[in-house]
């Protein structure tokens, strides 16, 4: 049973780690008008993603740990 929870929970931290990565790098955009490069940048989506990238790191390390437990 604990290797299944592990492998959901390394499959979870793979998903998180994904929607992270995504959110941080659609955060900032920029446009080019006229020779001059505007930027925008939402704080809260890079903030939102580094939580995800957070959890997914979390959920990676229990995930592992669940699956190499051995069992008694």
């Amino acid at each position: 049973m604990k290797k299944i929870i592990g492998t959901i929970l390394i499959i979870a931290a793979l998903v998180l780690g994904y929607l992270g990565v995504n959110q941080v790098q659609e955060s900032a955009k920029s446009v080019e008008v006229l020779g001059i490069e505007l930027s925008a940048e939402d704080k809260g989506g890079k903030e939102t993603g580094y939580i995800e990238l957070a959890l997914g790191i979390v959920a990676l390390v229990g995930g592992i740990f669940l699956v190499s437990k051995k069992d008694k």
